[in-house]
């Protein structure tokens, strides 16, 4: 179960960086979703990964910390506004510079 995680959250964390460091604009945006996943990921894992056990102590001998669930759950939240607000970002200054690089330079133009 361990080694499964630990693929996957090296696969979310190498794919967000391959995203981030393309030059279009939405790529940018899933790179960072991507590693917002993986970073919420990580905080669940900080809680000890027990399976069926509740996160109030005196219930079970080892009882699952409620701090890292508590911190995913509200990164979750702002990871979702702050990733429609870039959408929004993103799609205004794509209609403005009628490209969506990050830049906001068009490499093709330069060749032609």
């Amino acid at each position: 179960m361990a080694l499964l995680y630990a693929i996957t959250l090296g696969v979310l964390t190498t794919c967000g960086v391959y995203l981030l460091l393309r030059a279009r604009t939405f790529t940018v945006i899933l790179g960072l979703t991507l590693l917002s996943h993986a970073v919420n990921l990580y905080l669940f894992a900080s809680g000890r990964l027990v399976s069926s056990a509740p996160a109030i102590i005196g219930l079970s001998e080892q009882p699952a910390d409620p701090l890292p669930q508590a911190l995913v759950l509200t990164a979750i939240v702002i990871g979702f506004a702050m990733t429609a607000f870039v959408v929004v970002l993103a799609l205004k200054a794509a209609v403005e510079l009628r490209n969506d690089h990050v830049d906001g330079e068009n490499p093709d133009e330069d060749l032609a």
